[in-house]
């Protein structure tokens, strides 16, 4: 796998390069309904105020994150010059940087730089990146260095993820094919994300916004989910969901969310298994150039899914063309087609948790991975 490659204009990517265009991507789903229980607080200003938001929203253990000032982030992003430029989209843009902790070598990051509208909803989904990766830590998710929260100034610092997103790849017109196995990698390592989101201690985590734009991917190619803006806290004790306005991207997010506006995790697990559809297929959950009938993902592929030769059909035909060397085993092909129809039942009580599908996931690697390995 070599650098990203193409952007999308609706989706955003702490590490996408743009490229030659391609078909449209789905645009973000924002309804103007109520407000969440989550903007109810007066929005910070300063990072004193961050941190003391910060501690006040949980009881769990908080990773040090780094308060710049505007002034420190301008020598880390290259004073912003155009050629430190990597990605943008949605929130701002990004660019490569340096960073250098006083007890550790310089660090590659990745600054996204919210774009100044100063929007109540852009400030709000700056903040719950700072809340949620703030707190959270784990190998599949990307790590949030630090942040600026200076006048206007929202800037939130990241790991650098050399590899981009899996959409640039999966998707690439230039570049060869993604392996089987590193599509099943790909989808075990975010797997294993969620499923750490959703047995967060002591709330669950919600995610919301799964797609291969928001999969980034490490040196090594390991999956790593980024973009935590639409997280939410998932439901405790007797609640069975958590009421919200609906916000995500069309062709992932779960019909019944959509309809009701109730989330859950099985509304991640949805969105899972859209994203493991695109992996097999390598198709768009939604991509209006084809025709009618196959523009919407999910209603093309999901009557093929449970019938092991017509599963045969759908694949990525770019792994099955050519003298078939590389082509993914029959069994493995059949298993992820299953696991996927699992995840899109359209009963959201029906759907798997996320670490039924892990597990589900670690016979399929090549080579198969021990259960519990890299939890």
């Amino acid at each position: 796998m070599g650098n990203c490659l193409a952007g999308s204009p609706y989706d955003y990517d702490v590490n996408k390069v743009s490229s030659n265009a391609k078909p449209e991507s789905p645009p973000k789903i924002q309804t103007p309904s109520e407000r969440d229980r989550s903007e109810d607080h007066k929005l910070p200003s300063t990072p004193i105020e961050v941190e003391a938001l910060r501690r006040g929203t949980s009881s769990a253990a908080h990773n040090p994150l780094v308060a710049f000032s505007f002034a420190e982030l301008r020598k880390v992003a290259n004073d912003f010059r155009k050629e430190a430029l990597i990605g943008g989209g949605g929130f701002g843009r990004v660019y490569k940087g340096s960073f250098s902790p006083p007890t550790a070598t310089s660090l590659p990051v990745a600054v996204k730089v919210h774009d100044g509208d100063n929007s109540f909803q852009g400030h709000r989904e700056w903040l719950a990146e700072v809340i949620f990766l703030g707190q959270l830590s784990h190998p599949n998710l990307v790590k949030l260095v630090g942040y600026c929260c200076e006048g206007e100034h929202r800037v939130l610092v990241y790991e650098y993820m050399p590899l981009g997103s899996v959409e640039s790849h999966l998707f690439s017109r230039t570049s060869p094919p993604l392996p089987w196995a590193a599509r099943m990698r790909i989808a075990l390592g975010a797997a294993r994300g969620l499923a750490f989101l959703h047995g967060a201690e002591p709330v669950p985590v919600i995610y919301r916004d799964f797609k291969t734009s928001n999969i980034l991917l490490d040196g090594g190619g390991n999956a790593k989910l980024s973009d935590f803006g639409l997280a939410k806290d998932g439901p405790v004790g007797e609640q069975s969901h958590v009421s919200t306005r609906v916000m995500g991207t069309y062709g992932y997010a779960a019909p019944e969310y959509m309809m009701t506006g109730h989330l859950t995790a099985s509304s991640d697990v949805y969105s899972y298994g859209v994203v493991l559809l695109e992996l097999i297929t390598g198709r768009r959950s939604l991509d209006r150039s084809r025709p009618q009938r196959e523009q919407t993902l999910t209603d093309w592929a999901l009557p093929s899914l449970p019938h092991k030769k017509r599963v045969m059909g759908i694949v990525d035909p770019r792994l099955m063309g050519g003298d078939g060397d590389g082509a993914p085993p029959a069994r493995a092909v059949q298993k992820a087609a299953m696991l996927a129809y699992h995840c899109l039942n359209r009963n959201p009580k029906a759907r798997p948790l996320m670490r039924d599908v892990v597990a589900s996931l670690e016979p399929l690697q090549d080579p198969p991975e021990d259960p519990g390995a890299a939890r």
